[in-house]
């Protein structure tokens, strides 16, 4: 562990709080700004459809101008979108807010490629601990996201345009930590052939569970965390109850990273991923037995830390799918795959939540929750079959 896997823990946490602060007042604003209210997700919807649209440039991007530019630009573009956010709100223009998150998707796609980029500045040996430490770096954004939302609330005459500012400073100081991290060289700067067809990465068995769980187990997550803030609104809830919902649910989500890695390193990926299934379950069980503050938190902490076993056991599992040379499309397929069924997921969220309930909506979430389980067992039986073989 070195001073650059800190530095980018610590801009992993920073991205964290852009995001966590975006899902806490965007689906607020957009219901309070939308023409209909099943739109009201729109704008968090915006968010993943920009960062599925950018995958493709990001990954060009990465390979021309190495990790640390193309880092830059993201942080760029979070800035200015920021600022258009804030100009939104101002203005009650929807579909002005829904443009910028789109714009902003940019820099979600550009930042979901910390965790790779955290095996690299570790020795082999220790990529999986480095990206489980990058990810813990979200507890920075557990904490001050919502706090953020919070306490920027009533900042200005517009409810949460304060916090779209505030979003801006902390995309300027990210930009400033992240000048002093020193990147490898990638294989673009090295020279190096550009490997094997995409088409005959993505028919590995080990992409496609890597893909399909990290894409699926990030999807519910988003899906009931999109709508926790609606709900408890509607449930009468104030937002100082969603705020601490969703501190928790990311701490649950980001705590484990200091863990997790030991856990994969001792047991296996596959066994820590079918827990983090496990816990994935739990949370729907505790929200459909309750719409009190205590259920709504305990959901949501279950929620966070299944995600961090699943989106990190993929993320591991992932990296043994493509050589170095491939790292730059293969990334590439593989957030879009996760910003797809984001997509897909923001805007059933808002859908869902809105139309047909709360509980319903978690039971919906068991059917990508059960695909999901049987991608990890089909994978675990070929092990076998192939290890007695």
């Amino acid at each position: 562990m070195n001073r650059n896997l800190w530095l980018l823990a610590v801009c992993q946490g920073l991205f964290l709080t852009n995001n966590v602060t975006f899902i806490a007042i965007n689906g607020l604003v957009g219901l309070n700004l939308a023409p209909l209210g099943w739109m009201a997700t729109l704008p968090v919807m915006g968010y993943v459809v920009g960062g599925a649209l950018s995958t493709g440039i990001v990954a060009r991007t990465q390979k021309r101008f190495g990790r640390k530019t193309s880092f830059q630009l993201g942080l760029v573009v979070a800035v200015l979108s920021a600022l258009l956010c804030c100009y939104a709100a101002y203005s009650r223009n929807f579909w002005l807010l829904v443009t910028a998150t789109v714009v902003a998707g940019y820099y979600n796609a550009n930042a979901q490629l910390y965790r790779f980029a955290a095996a690299e500045l570790a020795l082999p040996a220790f990529r999986e601990k480095a990206v489980s430490l990058v990810m813990a770096g979200g507890l920075i954004g557990a904490i001050a996201g919502p706090n953020l939302a919070a306490g920027t609330r009533s900042l200005t005459d517009v409810p949460f345009a304060g916090a779209y500012l505030a979003l801006a400073g902390v995309a300027l100081l990210a930009m400033a930590l992240l000048a002093f991290i020193h990147f490898p060289p990638t294989p673009a700067q090295q020279a190096v052939s550009g490997g094997r067809p995409l088409g005959e990465i993505m028919r590995q068995p080990v992409f496609i569970v890597a893909a399909a769980a990290g894409a699926l187990g990030f999807g519910v997550m988003n899906l009931l965390m999109a709508a926790t803030p609606i709900a408890m609104q509607v449930c009468g809830l104030p937002f100082s109850d969603a705020a601490l919902v969703l501190e928790w649910h990311v701490i649950g989500m980001f705590a484990p990273g200091f863990f997790t890695g030991h856990l994969i390193k001792r047991f296996g990926t596959l066994p820590i991923m079918a827990v983090g299934l496990a816990l994935n379950v739990g949370c729907v069980l505790v929200a459909l037995s309750g719409v009190n503050l205590h259920q709504f938190l305990v959901a949501l902490f279950l929620l966070g830390v299944g995600w961090n076993f699943l989106f990190t056991g993929s993320t591991t599992l992932a990296l043994t799918a493509y050589r170095p040379e491939e790292k730059d499309k293969a990334q590439g397929a593989l957030n879009f795959c996760v910003f797809a069924v984001l997509a897909l997921s923001s805007l059933a969220s808002g859908v869902l939540v809105t139309t047909q309930g709360w509980t319903l909506l978690n039971l919906g979430s068991l059917l990508p929750l059960g695909l999901t389980g049987l991608a990890l067992a089909w994978l675990a039986f070929r092990n076998r079959a192939l290890r007695s073989a």
